[in-house]
């Protein structure tokens, strides 16, 4: 277990500890959609990114006072020191802020610039596992992305333990050196995963420049967002149809109803004979409507992801702001804006957006997975593989929006308990003092 791990398996540890003790209990059994905005509200939260750096400083210095006691000074002594000793700049690109206070700026802020990672990556000496949890558990993104010219060569550092100054050699080199232009293909039909298992192979720099040359330079698409959004797009197909179907079983329960009331009054009009009967009652057959996933649209969509989220005059979703759980919840709304967006590639589709639709498909099929626990092992197992061939880490129980997807997952009513937790947070605050 390295460093990170340590620090990281006590903010999960943690989470774990209080989902189960939420759903273990009885109230969670009478009242699961309460239990879970009362764990949200006053035990789960989102932790900066500043802290995930000092919990990683705390144990690689191997501090043994209280954690909250260490001053913010000595961390950053530890940074500056840890830079100097590893001859490593404060940026990547020449820069007029003092040292001390970007130390303090990493170490404050809720969430940083991807490339201050990989800078970190540097100055502390990190390995690669250790900068993969930093991009997909303190920032959310994705792991380090081998189309990217410049994070393979940072990677390539990291696996054999380079310096900064062999980074900025081989970074130097590559944006000297003519590329092929050879452009991805799109769809693209190479996994990430699998250019990884390439990459594992550059264990020279002639071998690593070789590689980086192959690389496209034009096309401007990353192949991680790529397949983010083709695996989106597998997603949204399937909540179509399962919405298109729901509509026909509904509309078909609708039409037979008519149907038998249709030949009660044919029964009784003597003027028609039994010929003309049947022509019309196969005639209003005929015209049941049929839904197909082209008559789904995105507002179809969040009007049932989004149901119990209350709507403004103009028919658009009230203001995350409005929401008591605004913290934990921001940018997690599916809204039909955000649908519209991704579809039209204005927007890259976030772990986030993968979750929730996953969580959907699931939470509609009740009669496959009627024991919650089955359907929890189900869920948490088929979303850590979309994850993964999107390169965005597995599912992460310390973030609340994930906790309560999960959560939700071990309700007799996933999607109606995921409702009533957003209903909660708009019109019920105060119940859970």
């Amino acid at each position: 277990m390295n460093n990170f791990d340590v620090h990281t398996y006590e903010f999960t540890n943690a989470a774990w500890r209080c989902m189960h003790d939420a759903v273990d209990s009885l109230q969670f059994q009478q009242q699961d959609a309460q239990t879970i905005y009362n764990v949200l509200k006053h035990q789960l939260r989102l932790h900066p990114f500043g802290e995930y750096l000092k919990r990683y400083l705390y144990v690689k210095k191997g501090l043994t006072a209280a954690f909250h006691t260490i001053p913010l000074q000595e961390y950053q002594m530890i940074l500056r020191n840890a830079f100097m000793e590893n001859h490593t700049p404060p940026s990547f690109t020449p820069t007029t802020t003092k040292f001390s206070a970007l130390c303090k700026n990493w170490l404050t802020q809720k969430t940083v610039r991807r490339n201050v990672v990989f800078l970190l990556g540097f100055g502390l000496r990190m390995n690669t596992e250790d900068v993969n949890l930093f991009l997909t558990k303190a920032l959310q993104e994705y792991s380090i992305n081998f189309q990217n010219p410049f994070e393979v060569i940072c990677w390539y550092c990291y696996e054999h333990q380079f310096p900064y100054s062999k980074f900025k050699q081989l970074w130097d080199l590559y944006q000297t050196m003519p590329g092929e232009q050879i452009h991805l293909r799109a769809p693209y039909q190479e996994c990430p995963l699998r250019i990884q298992d390439t990459a594992n192979i550059l264990y020279s720099d002639t071998a690593l420049l070789t590689y980086l040359k192959k690389l496209s330079t034009q096309s401007g698409v990353s192949t991680i967002n790529l397949i983010a959004k083709q695996q989106f797009d597998l997603l949204y197909h399937t909540t179509q149809d399962l919405v298109a179907q729901e509509r026909n079983q509904i509309e078909e329960e609708k039409h037979l109803q008519f149907i038998h009331t249709f030949q009660d009054k044919l029964s009784r009009n003597d003027r028609l004979d039994d010929k003309e009967k049947q022509r019309r009652i196969i005639q209003l057959h005929n015209r049941k409507k049929i839904f197909s996933r082209k008559d789904i649209t995105p507002s179809d969509i969040e009007r049932l992801i989004c149901a119990s989220i209350p709507k403004d005059r103009h028919g658009n979703l009230t203001i995350g702001k409005a929401s008591q759980l605004n913290e934990q919840f921001a940018g997690k709304r599916f809204s039909r804006q955000r649908i519209c967006e991704i579809l039209a590639g204005h927007t890259e589709v976030t772990r986030f957006d993968l979750i929730t639709l996953q969580f959907f498909i699931v939470s509609q099929q009740l009669d496959r997975y009627p024991d919650p626990k089955t359907r929890f092992i189900h869920f948490y197992n088929s979303t850590n593989n979309i994850l993964k061939i999107c390169q965005l880490g597995k599912l992460y129980i310390q973030n609340p929006y994930e906790c309560f997807i999960l959560m939700c997952t071990l309700s007799e009513d996933p999607m109606g308990t995921y409702a009533d937790v957003w209903e909660l947070s708009y019109f019920q605050p105060n119940l859970l003092r």
